[in-house]
């Protein structure tokens, strides 16, 4: 199943009647899966015209085929509006937790070399009762994957009232990995692996997955930035 990640500047009600897309409208021929988002700044304070980017949204999706995802670009009228942005097709690598609306997925895909370049999506819908205290342990993590010299992008995003998710893109897997795991040279290098203990003792999600991508086509600009994704060393896959 191949997956696709856009991002989009627009008008803040073009942006809203793209999101709304997730609930009114016919699914496109070919479409397993959307996620439909605003995108929130890493790191900013809660109360702050930089957690709610009407005008910067992303769509996360799942396709039966890359020939579906052509069409939608080309063909839907909503579909055209996201081809003016910056998106990435990319091949399922790996699974950790579950969500119902990706079930299908294995839990390990294509096999790949911890040097090559990778791309993290993170995808939970929050126990609501939960959100102040996944707020206060989410946002130090939200800084240090921000400052970290080992991704290239990160994003998070949203969706009321239970959705969110982040975007990060890894020179190498290995580097994703010591972030995670707190062995990266970034500030405060140990904050990921402390939320995730404080995760185990009583989680902040009714279900919460981490999806492992390679990069395989990037299209468009974002913010002036084109050639997000590293290209992967010779040898690397």
């Amino acid at each position: 199943m191949p997956f696709s990640f856009h991002l989009l500047e627009t008008p803040p009600a073009r942006g809203v009647r793209l999101l709304a897309q997730r609930r009114v409208g016919a699914k496109p021929p070919g479409l397993h899966h959307a996620e439909y988002l605003w995108l929130m700044e890493l790191g900013a304070p809660m109360l702050s015209p930089r957690r709610v980017q009407l005008g910067h949204v992303a769509l996360f999706a799942a396709w039966d085929s890359m020939d579906h995802l052509d069409a939608y670009l080309a063909d839907d009228p909503n579909g055209r509006q996201w081809s003016s942005g910056w998106h990435v097709r990319l091949e399922f690598l790996r699974r950790w937790g579950s969500v119902a609306a990706l079930d299908g997925l294995t839990t390990v895909g294509s096999a790949h070399d911890p040097e090559e370049p990778v791309v993290a999506v993170t995808l939970a819908r929050l126990e609501l009762p939960q959100i102040p205290r996944f707020i206060r342990w989410g946002r130090p993590v939200e800084a240090q994957v921000r400052d970290d010299p080992g991704q290239t992008l990160a994003v998070a995003a949203a969706a009321p009232p239970r959705t969110v998710s982040t975007f990060t893109v890894w020179r190498t897997a290995q580097a994703m990995t010591d972030m995670v795991r707190g062995r990266s040279t970034a500030p405060g290098d140990v904050r990921h692996a402390a939320a995730m203990r404080e995760r185990e003792r009583k989680d902040f999600h009714i279900e919460f997955t981490t999806l492992r991508f390679r990069c395989l086509e990037e299209h468009g600009t974002w913010q002036g930035r084109t050639s997000i994704v590293p290209a992967a060393a010779p040898g690397g896959r």
